[in-house]
């Protein structure tokens, strides 16, 4: 989006970073942007900042992306700079600007991270359930009050979106999907191991790690009674020690963090995604399919992909369902095939960066073009010149 938006404006980033090395490695997005502020902060002093804000009004999830420091570089440049357009990505960000006046802007939610929160609530233990649906309802609240403090609102998937406008907070709102680099990720010449899959995803990540611990428990073992060579690949970086030991499983590699998923994904005959808890877009699918690597999805994460189940990727929700698709598609090199093709073109007609960025441009335009018709407005009713 940075780069996309660079091509023609001018863009000042404002952005955390986690650890000296983030830093670093975000000062990358530099050739992209006219300038970046970006302000280095540290997880226990997040947390701190996380849990004071427990038994208070204010979501948990605003403390831990607050930074004095960013807070101060950003009221600075707004004083000193004029911006035509100020763009939020993320709701736990938009405290930075959320009380601007004078200049239009955007908030894109992407996610709406109150239903998730509250979905964590359904899946975790007393009192953890508790705890995410106090935060999931604070921020509920929270979300409306910032979508108001705003000129328009985005969502990534329509599902996102439906859930922002059942806010009804009188502000416009629209959609556009995240894309997939259909260059990298693209299919190679490279045979595939047809008894190899696969799941690709950081696994410091909850729905991430549940997922894998149900599936290699009641899915995988089905899969492997009717094919016994069937390996699982686990690939993601950070994997707690309760993912590592599933790699004592037979046939189950767990591989921690690797330089490039590509190679991983493309020896597998197909990749799974049984997420139980999912919102937006799970990135991962899109460069499966991209990479014309079949995909056998879970009904929620299929919620989140502009496809047709059955024609561009297999759905299944249950262990059983799972291990018939999975079985299917391995046992049938044509239909593997037909999926491969079916969805990597879906992915190039309905997931392409560049369709979903001409989305974006109609976005914005809508957005300042609303913003100069209000403003002309009121230069109309004042008597005033703008």
């Amino acid at each position: 989006m940075i780069k996309h938006l660079a091509a023609n404006h001018q863009v000042t980033v404002a952005s955390l970073a986690r650890s000296r090395a983030e830093a670093l490695e975000g000062a990358g997005i530099a050739s992209y942007c006219a300038s970046y502020e970006m302000a280095e902060v540290h997880n226990p002093i997040q947390v701190a900042r996380m849990l004071l804000r427990v038994p208070t009004q204010t979501p948990s999830s605003m403390g831990f992306f607050y930074s004095p420091t960013l807070a101060q570089r950003v009221r600075e440049r707004l004083a000193r700079e004029r911006f035509d357009l100020i763009f939020v990505h993320c709701s736990s960000v938009a405290q930075y600007v959320a009380g601007v006046r004078g200049t239009p802007k955007i908030l894109d939610f992407g996610d709406m991270d109150s239903q998730k929160w509250l979905e964590y609530a359904r899946h975790k233990p007393f009192p953890l359930s508790a705890g995410y649906w106090l935060e999931g309802r604070k921020l509920a609240r929270e979300e409306r009050r910032l979508a108001g403090r705003f000129d328009l609102c985005t969502a990534t998937t329509r599902a996102e979106w439906e859930t922002l406008e059942g806010y009804r907070t009188g502000v416009p709102t629209d959609w556009f999907p995240n894309g997939v680099d259909n260059v990298y990720f693209a299919p190679t010449a490279e045979p595939y191991d047809p008894d190899t899959i696969c799941f690709v995803g950081r696994m410091d990540y909850y729905p991430n790690r549940e997922c894998m611990f149900q599936f290699c428990a009641r899915t995988l073992p089905l899969v492997r009674a009717r094919r016994p060579n069937v390996r699982m690949l686990i690939v993601g970086a950070d994997p707690s020690s309760a993912v590592r030991k599933l790699g004592e499983l037979p046939g189950v590699t767990v591989t921690g963090s690797v330089p490039d998923v590509r190679p991983y994904l493309q020896r597998s005959a197909l990749m799974v995604v049984p997420l139980n808890i999912a919102r937006g877009t799970q990135n991962k699918i899109l460069e499966a399919m991209a990479s014309g690597v079949p995909v056998v999805v879970s009904n929620v994460a299929a919620g989140g992909v502009d496809a047709v189940a059955g024609e561009h990727f297999a759905v299944a929700s249950t262990p059983e369902e799972r291990a018939q698709a999975i079985l299917r598609i391995l046992g049938d090199p044509a239909e593997r095939r037909r999926l491969a093709i079916a969805g990597r073109e879906r992915m190039l007609s309905h997931h392409a960066w560049d369709r979903s960025m001409e989305r974006l441009d109609r976005i914005i335009d809508r957005c300042l073009n609303s913003w100069r018709d209000a403003s002309g407005e009121l230069a109309w009713q004042t008597g005033t010149v703008t």
